[in-house]
């Protein structure tokens, strides 16, 4: 049977054998209730958008690796168009609009946000390399504007192919 992934308080984080992150504790029981709330899929700006792509016809997958080989899932995935949207909450990814840093606990969470912003850029620059459109939303954009958008660039790639 193979080891625990949380030992002492530290998590392990699988492709990281060479660092150990401390989980930070929660401050309060009101913090650890709002901290296990938090969605990593199916969020309602997601569930939105993906209501209204459904709404004109468009099919696609949900929560999906674009890449086998990259650990990272797009919250919407046009597989033959080789489309992969992300819909970015404003606090976990750095909403230059909205973020606002965390008053307790400041160095792990501006850390962790930090390196929330640089693993989406590296998500999107090795989908482009292997041939994918990426495109990024802010939770806070309108699932109307979010869905007229995708579709505008799903019928480019489409043109494009036609060429």
């Amino acid at each position: 049977m193979g080891r625990s992934p949380l030992i002492d308080g530290e998590v392990l984080r699988a492709g990281y054998a060479d660092r150990v992150e401390v989980a930070p504790l929660a401050s309060s029981q009101r913090v650890a209730n709002v901290m296990r709330g938090n969605r990593s899929r199916d969020t309602k700006p997601e569930v939105a958008v993906r209501r209204l792509l459904h709404a004109r016809g468009r099919r696609f997958r949900v929560n999906l690796r674009p890449l086998a080989s990259l650990r990272r899932t797009a919250d919407i995935v046009f597989t033959r168009q080789r489309v992969a949207v992300f819909i970015d909450g404003c606090y976990w990814h750095g909403c230059p609009d909205h973020y606002v840093a965390s008053k307790t606990n400041c160095e792990y969470w501006n850390t962790k946000i930090a390196t929330n912003v640089a693993r989406d850029a590296e998500t999107t620059t090795e989908l482009q390399k292997a041939g994918w459109t990426v495109l990024r939303y802010w939770s806070h954009v309108r699932p109307e504007d979010v869905v007229d958008s995708i579709l505008s660039r799903l019928r480019e790639n489409l043109d494009r192919q036609a060429d």
